[in-house]
């Protein structure tokens, strides 16, 4: 596997270029007082283009919040974050619904294909309402499944119908591809196949890549780490050599 853009952050140097993901000061908070709990704790981050970042904690550390707040679908409660020059926090549902529809795809555990369509027609759908979409064809030939372009959902397997939600979440050739536990449900040699299509699309795509896990054999993929507990980040690691998906192991 490549090993993508050589950002001074993550070697120790100064940054080439601005980060395209932006957090300062980032809380969220749920009730008020006393009985406020928190599910992130003034979380700052940096994420640049072409990165594979996989936040990794246990369940409850705050990945998916986090997650949720970068891609605009959640709102802190306090701090700031920006995608490029797009301000998050403070913007209006149709902001958001925008920088959504045109800069974000989402990979989540549950894979939520339509059963009465094909797998053609699924990732029709995205490519339907974004701006320069790839063909239907060529995301799911990036993903391997040309082969099951006419089957339904009920035909595949675990395995298959996350790869369709990867092409149908890259279709749209995403600035960040958003991957919420994306193998949790999976076991784990099928997991290294739906992880081969995410790295294949960060590479190809160029999809500014953000991986949650609490596996931590997938850390190995990443082009850096960040982990989290309690709500903030606790440290961030560098991988000096990537691994690729077959080499992985859990």
């Amino acid at each position: 596997m490549g090993e993508g853009p050589d950002t001074g952050a993550r070697h120790g140097g100064p940054a080439p270029s601005p980060p395209v993901f932006v957090a300062r000061k980032l809380c969220k908070s749920y009730g008020t007082g006393e009985a406020a709990v928190y599910a992130l704790r003034d979380v700052d981050l940096d994420i640049y283009s072409g990165e594979f970042v996989v936040l990794l904690g246990p369940s409850g550390s705050g990945k998916s919040t986090l997650l949720n707040i970068l891609g605009g679908l959640d709102a802190p409660t306090s701090g700031q974050a920006t995608w490029r020059d797009h301000e998050l926090t403070g913007s209006t549902e149709a902001q958001l619904t925008a920088y959504r529809r045109d800069h974000v795809g989402f990979v989540f555990q549950f894979y939520n294909l339509i059963p009465s369509l094909t797998v053609r027609e699924n990732v029709q759908l995205v490519a339907e309402i974004a701006r320069e979409p790839m063909a239907p064809e060529e995301a799911l030939s990036l993903v391997g499944l040309s082969h099951r372009l006419d089957h339904f959902p009920s035909q595949l397997s675990g395995g298959e119908q996350q790869r369709v939600a990867v092409a149908r979440a890259i279709v749209k050739r995403p600035d960040a591809l958003l991957c919420d536990e994306p193998t949790g449900a999976l076991d784990a040699e099928t997991g290294k196949l739906v992880l081969a299509a995410i790295a294949r699309a960060n590479r190809e795509v160029g999809s500014t890549t953000v991986v949650i896990t609490h596996n931590t054999a997938i850390a190995g993929m990443a082009h850096r780490v960040l982990r989290l507990s309690g709500g903030r980040i606790v440290g961030i690691d560098v991988n000096p050599r990537r691994m690729a998906p077959e080499e992985l192991s859990w």
